[in-house]
């Protein structure tokens, strides 16, 4: 199982999710987003993180507004490994094992 973390939460209770093996989920702005994310700069649908059986954390965008970057690099589609910060909008996440 992996968690995805943010950075920088302002929050008294730090933004998470938790990835299981085989789950596919969205993060986003709108209801309809499986994780939901209200910050500024972060699409409604934002991206798709699968969680492979193996293990593998794959994220693909959305056609985001303001595109979807893995370690400052903006991507399309790109595997997320462990440490690596995925960042949507001005959200920071790590991935982590949980």
């Amino acid at each position: 199982m992996w968690l995805l973390r943010a950075l920088d939460s302002s929050d008294d209770r730090p933004l998470a999710f938790r990835l299981m093996p085989g789950a596919v989920k969205t993060i986003g702005r709108a209801g309809a987003a499986d994780f939901c994310v209200d910050a500024p700069l972060v699409s409604r649908l934002h991206c798709r993180i699968s969680t492979a059986e193996d293990g593998q954390v794959e994220v693909v965008d959305l056609d985001s507004t303001n595109g979807t970057w893995i370690n400052g690099e903006k991507i399309s589609r790109a595997v997320l490994a462990e440490h690596q910060v995925l960042r949507v909008g001005r959200v920071e996440f790590v991935l982590e094992r949980a």
